[in-house]
Order: structure tokens, then sequence, then C-alpha cells
């Protein structure tokens, strides 16, 4: 199985992206057993939390992207996405894609995302 995330590059702050991220080689009823979700990291930073999502459950948000981003799921298309709303400077990080079942994490190869005018 391979997460595999496309959306990120260059936008100017107040501007949006949507990230998606696939889930190459799984099937369906897997899928829907993984909370899906996406992090994020900076240069000397740790990976943060942005959002999660289970299947049929109730998203979960980073406060500093709260009112901003939107995190969804379509399980007949193995995808989950982040819509990124009114970007600022502070947002620019690589962004990872991630799928948990019990208590393994796995992680897409990450994508950047610049927020710069």
């Amino acid at each position: 199985v391979q997460l595999v995330e496309s959306g990120g590059g260059l936008v100017q702050p107040g501007g949006s992206l949507r990230l998606s991220c696939f889930a190459s080689g799984m099937i369906w009823s897997t899928f829907t057993m993984n909370t899906m979700g996406w992090y994020r990291q900076t240069p000397g930073n740790q990976r943060e939390l942005v959002a999660t999502i289970p299947h049929g459950g109730t998203p979960n948000y980073a406060e500093s992207v709260k009112g901003r981003f939107t995190i969804s799921r379509n399980a007949s298309r193995k995808t989950v996405y982040l819509q990124m709303n009114s970007l600022t400077p502070e947002d620019t990080a690589v962004y990872y894609c991630s799928r948990q079942i019990d208590s393994e994490i796995y992680w897409g190869q990450g994508i950047q995302v610049t927020v710069s005018s």
C-alpha cells in the first residue's frame, strides 16, 4: 500500500489549495478501517497533526487550522482530501498523508506547500 499525495505547490497568502491522497494498492474495505489524516512538518520541528478523519466519524483538527481547513474522505475513491483556505505563511510546510489502524501509523512521501507573496 502506498499513500500518494498531490495538489501541493506555491500559493499567495489568503489563497487556497486542495491536497489529495490516494491509497494505492488498498482495497475499499481496508480503507474504511483506517483513520486517515494529514500532518505537517517544517525544518527543525517535529511533525504535527493537522487533521484526522475516521471512517464515518467526526474530523479532528489542530487549533491553528480550525475554520480554515477541511478534511474529507471518499471511500469509493480511496482518497482523503485537505481543503486549505485563507492560507498564511505559517502554513508553509511539508504535508504528509497518514493512515492509522490500531496503533500503527503509515505515511506518504510528503508534499511541499509554500505560502508566499
